[in-house]
């Protein structure tokens, strides 16, 4: 439709010229004019009152055939961006569980660490690690727990090494999970040092390699930590590696600490021929090991394990809440010696099982030079077993813990998780903020970001792209009593819209007075009138 129409006069021009251009632009307007139509054929209801304009003029009916005028809307090209009609985010995608809602695409947001490895387009990831960081009372623990409990719907396995806190067990038993309950007056045992499932597809030689790496990289783990220097010698480390032999030869390949600790002490007494100096470099582990035989930790690693790993259950928990109230170290060595024993029975590359593994407090597993390595190798081999560490933090000055100050043992803790790809960042503060910058490099934009969020959002990076995801806005009633971890501090709070008062009328009468029109003074200050409980 022609609403104006330009005349361009040249300068010299006839007044035949004239009239024939001015005939051609009345044909123009007249041919652009739309055509009259009845109100039947357009289709439009008979007004409630006669007339061209009907009662839309006052009324606002759509009948009203007045002309709008809208006023242009003027703003600078800056405001004007805002309005681009392109700037939502697509998303990561609709494969894997909801984690929650993407805000800034306000779409629901997926998640499945081994769906974005596979994803091939520039949205996918190289790892299947998450770093899980944020500060109390952010709500990382429930999004966790969430994850892995709508996981189990895609076929995936939620196993935990280590619940220290025990927030794990009552959500292994609504999910119809198994729990190995340590300490406490139970009789479930691990042995650290167990063989496992044979890897398929691996020769005799190889896997005799695997199972001996593994085994010695536990006892030095156990030993270092439990020595105030924190460094085996050589000698100490040729120690261990005779004592690991003898008893793995001496008990049909199923050596155990207690078995281990008997060889140290062979050794140590000169019972085995040895030269001088390792029956001295002896003493140092055998001691560090005879805490596990007959001291603080005794009935729960020496001996043969009474439990056995469940590969069919939905979640696997190894309670150790029992044991964590005995002192950091004792912590430590029982994280060490779980989380060995899980990592012998789900290091199958050829099982086709996908497995999350929840480090809680993930820090206990650096606490020395050898965990560390352990530690760094098992994230780096894990997405050929189908398993997704994840290591939770409150911060990123826990990994201070490790170590001495610029010792090998703290920058190779921070390198190991900076290494993390996948990063699930929860509100923090100030402190925790300088060493998101300073560690993980992240932009200034989500540094502040990550100041201001609110309990169960979170700064997502997958790949090489951020989200912002607020999980709980797609948390059930049932998840959300399941999985919230402050009953202990909050308890029960009042309600006050159930609050009842069971008196009655002449309970009342018997605490104020009736009031009687001869007490006018009491009337006026209130004194012993009776007042109407709400």
């Amino acid at each position: 439709m022609v609403r104006s129409v330009l005349q361009f006069t040249p300068p010299r021009e006839t007044r035949v010229q004239r009239r024939e251009r001015q005939a051609l632009i009345r044909n123009l307007e007249q041919a652009a004019r739309p055509q009259r139509a009845s109100r039947q054929e357009r289709a439009l209801p008979e007004p409630a009152v006669p007339g061209r304009f009907g009662p839309g003029l006052l009324q606002g009916g759509y009948w009203n055939l007045a002309r709008l005028a809208v006023p242009p809307h003027r703003a600078t090209s800056q405001h004007l961006a805002g309005i681009y009609p392109f700037v939502a985010d697509s998303g990561l995608g609709n494969t894997g569980p909801v984690v929650g809602v993407d805000l800034n695409a306000d779409a629901l947001w997926h998640f499945s660490p081994w769906d974005s490895y596979a994803d091939t387009s520039d949205r996918g990831a190289f790892s299947t690690n998450v770093l899980v960081l944020g500060a109390y009372r952010s709500g990382k623990s429930a999004v966790v727990k969430t994850l892995a409990t709508r996981s189990i719907a895609f076929g995936h396995q939620a196993v935990v090494p280590s619940d220290s806190k025990g927030e794990w067990v009552i959500v292994a038993e609504a999910v119809g999970g198994t729990v190995i309950r340590l300490g406490g007056g139970e009789q479930a045992r691990l042995n650290p040092l167990d063989r496992g499932p044979r890897r398929t597809g691996s020769t005799d030689e190889q896997d005799e390699q695997l199972v001996r790496q593994r085994r010695a990289a536990t006892l030095i783990s156990l030993v270092e930590m439990t020595l105030e220097s924190g460094r085996l010698t050589p000698a100490e480390h040729a120690c261990i590696d005779l004592a690991l032999e003898r008893a793995t030869a001496g008990t049909r390949q199923q050596p155990t600490l207690r078995r281990v600790h008997a060889e140290l002490e062979a050794i140590a007494t000169g019972k085995t021929k040895v030269d001088a100096e390792l029956r001295a470099a002896a003493s140092g582990p055998r001691f560090a090991l005879r805490r596990f035989v007959a001291g603080d930790l005794s009935g729960l690693f020496e001996d043969e394990s009474t439990v056995a790993f469940d590969e069919d259950a939905p979640m696997v928990v190894v309670d150790t809440s029992e044991l964590f109230a005995r002192g950091d170290l004792v912590a430590q060595l029982t994280q060490v010696c779980t989380t060995a024993w899980v990592q012998a029975v789900i290091s199958d590359r050829d099982a086709r099982r996908t497995r999350y593994v929840i480090r809680e407090e993930g820090w206990r597993d650096m606490s020395s030079l050898a965990a560390l390595q352990m530690y760094q190798q098992w994230l780096k081999l894990s997405r050929h077993y189908g398993i997704s560490n994840i290591v939770i933090l409150h911060k990123m000055g826990d990994l201070d813990a490790v170590g001495d100050a610029d010792s090998q043992e703290r920058s190779l803790a921070y390198s190991v998780v900076g290494d993390i790809e996948n990063k699930f960042i929860f509100r923090t503060n100030q402190q925790g903020a300088g060493d998101l910058r300073a560690r993980l490099d992240l932009p200034a934009q989500h540094v502040d970001m990550a100041r201001q969020l609110r309990q169960g959002q979170f700064v997502g990076y997958v790949g090489q792209h951020a989200y912002l995801v607020d999980a709980f806005a797609t948390s059930t009633a049932w998840e959300y009593e399941l999985f919230k971890t402050d009953d202990a501090v909050l308890g029960e709070k009042a309600d006050a819209s159930r609050i009842t008062l069971s008196v009655t009328d002449d309970e009342l009468d018997t605490v104020w007075n009736t009031p009687t029109p001869d007490t006018d003074d009491a009337a006026t200050n209130g004194v012993g009138h009776r007042q109407e409980a709400q």
